[in-house]
């Protein structure tokens, strides 16, 4: 009995213990207060989107700076949705072609073909499909836009997680299989980290990506039919049209702040949370850092509410986990597999010329063999600008992306400034290109050319950044100890180790670079109006006058240049990366 008075003490501490882990500290009340204010926005905003068509005419897109903060919440809320559709399709499609041989077959082409399809390609065949499956409704515009945005985003993504599964470490790959791990612990416990860091980066440049575009998903002219959606992008399109410089510098200041709060609240978090995914042997001396990250850490309540999500989830990775494991398959194909292979390499083949009948079919009812000629040359002009664009960003991108990808700290700080580079739509320096043009005399030929890699640069410089992220610090030390020169240390070191994240890149940029130049070969501002001879201007033209047969054909011509330009150079890129430049 004496030691009774101390047991009621143990256990009066243990319970004051039991509910100071249970009671919300301040960084719950902070973390609370923005998810809450974020579920409203969200909320507000996705009710707007389910307005009638009808509000569209009676209350159209004005410049009034009152209007601006429920335009920049329609238009990110446009580009969070598609983001999340770009996600799903990622870790579907890309997962499908890294573990299917013949799924691969398939889908890497058709990849190649969907990147080089310009938005306004998909917007003027898909645009009366939406308004026709909700009439009545804005969801049917808002699904239009949402769809071309998510084809500006999600080629990208899908590229660099392919990329990252294909180069998974052999001998982690081993040591999952010697655990008896199934295929599905494999692809959660290894391979998905392992894609993490290069996956968060190119999402990030889809965003931005995404942005670029806005101006064409929300402003949408497809022959008669007009659609213009309450959104940053609406705004722009109105502010060119009218010459109004002051709307202008609304709309980038708006673009700004709206990438500075989601940089903040979401990509900086995930890429502080993503830095313990790297494949390394010692630990880094810089982390990435972010103060929601830190913030979240130091809840009580939200842990709480997460440990049944948490228990869930290691309850999913067991699915399958009890079944026999089987070895590995042989290394060798045998007579059936390779018999199957070409029976479904003869499908794919027959069903491609099948296609290519149709279009040339269709053409040749409604155009003439000059229009052919006109959209190759057009296309000639515009690889000659693709090609040497990329090039010179290329040299002047590696390096930087090295230098910042190897300083977390420098990168913290570069992130957001590159958010905003990359999503500056090119629209916004047409009044000044437009202008310097005409006083100068200059060729437009030329000088426009620049607009098609303003967006499009950032692929090569997020993906350099991305793989000089995820270079193992023991790599890096080995490298020092050794004292190479710097020639030696960029050639047998850095470049090897980045270079299956700049062939993503550079081959993203490539087919971005097609798709911008819908949009950087014909400017205007006013009733000023520039163009440059190429296939976008050719396309844009076509799509603006509704002139369906010239869209088809310089959508097939775009598509055929740029696949046979990712199988000659980037695709034997690929391989080489795959088999020589592994981490293993």
């Amino acid at each position: 009995m004496i030691f009774l008075p101390h047991n009621r003490q143990s256990l009066s501490d243990a319970a004051t213990l039991s509910r100071a882990r249970i009671v919300p500290n301040v960084y719950d009340i902070l973390a609370l207060s923005i998810m809450g204010a974020v579920f409203v926005l969200v909320a507000h905003g996705a009710i707007a989107m389910r307005g009638s068509a009808e509000l569209l005419t009676t209350t159209p897109v004005t410049l009034d700076p009152a209007n601006l903060p429920e335009y920049a919440l329609r238009t990110t809320l446009r580009m969070f949705a598609a983001i999340i559709a770009s996600l799903i399709f990622t870790f579907v499609v890309a997962t499908l072609a890294a573990k299917s041989r013949r799924a691969e077959m398939v889908i890497i082409p058709a990849l190649d073909i969907l990147q080089s399809v310009p938005v306004l390609g998909f917007l003027t065949f898909t645009v009366t499909f939406f308004l026709g499956l909700f009439p009545g409704s804005q969801l049917g515009a808002e699904c239009a836009s949402i769809f071309a945005i998510f084809t500006a985003q999600a080629w990208n993504m899908t590229f660099s997680f392919y990329q990252s599964l294909r180069t998974v470490p052999r001998d982690l790959d081993e040591v999952t299989r010697g655990f008896g791990l199934t295929a599905w612990q494999r692809f959660w416990r290894l391979e998905a980290p392992f894609a993490a860091p290069g996956l968060i980066w190119n999402t990030m440049m889809s965003m931005s990506g995404g942005w670029f575009f806005v101006v064409a998903s929300e402003a949408i002219t497809v022959g008669d039919t007009t659609v213009e959606l309450p959104g940053i992008g609406s705004w722009l399109a109105l502010a060119i049209s009218k010459e109004d410089f002051v709307a202008v510098g609304w709309a980038v200041l708006a673009m700004a702040i709206l990438i500075l709060l989601y940089d903040q609240l979401l990509f900086r978090p995930i890429v502080a949370w993503a830095d313990k995914f790297r494949a390394e042997q010692t630990a880094a001396q810089q982390k990435p850092r972010s103060w929601v990250y830190d913030l979240l850490r130091r809840t009580r309540m939200l842990k709480l509410v997460g440990r049944p999500l948490a228990a869930g989830w290691d309850q999913l990775m067991l699915v399958g986990a009890g079944r026999p494991h089987k070895a590995p398959p042989p290394a060798e194909p045998g007579r059936r597999s390779r018999i199957a292979d070409a029976l479904w390499l003869t499908f794919i083949v027959l069903l491609a010329a099948a296609g290519a009948v149709v279009t040339v079919a269709y053409i040749r009812r409604t155009l003439g063999w000059g229009d052919v000629a006109t959209a190759f040359g057009g296309g000639f002009a515009t690889l000659l600008r693709v090609a040497v664009l990329v090039g010179l960003a290329s040299l002047i991108w590696v390096p930087l992306g090295v230098w910042i990808g190897l300083r977390p700290a420098v990168a913290q700080k570069v992130q957001p400034l590159a958010q905003f580079l990359a999503a500056f739509p090119a629209n916004v320096l047409f009044p000044f290109a437009v202008i310097a043009i005409v006083a100068t005399g200059a060729s437009p030929n030329i000088w426009l050319s620049p607009l098609m890699i303003l967006g499009t640069q950032w692929y090569i410089l997020f993906n350099v950044i991305a793989g000089a992220s995820a270079f193992p610090s023991d790599l890096r030390e080995a490298a020092a100890v050794f004292r190479l020169s710097s020639w030696s240390w960029w050639t047998k070191v850095m470049l090897p180790g980045i270079f299956p994240y700049y062939v993503t890149g550079a081959l993203t940029a490539t087919g971005g670079s097609w798709n911008a130049s819908i949009v950087a070969e014909l400017a205007s501002w006013g009733n000023t109006h520039l163009e440059a001879y190429g296939l976008g201007a050719y396309i844009a033209k076509a799509t603006e006058a509704g002139d369906f047969p010239r869209v088809v054909l310089g959508i097939a011509v775009m598509s055929l240049f740029v696949t046979m330009f990712n199988r000659i150079l980037w695709r034997p890129l690929y391989v080489f990366a795959e088999r020589r430049l592994r981490l293993d």
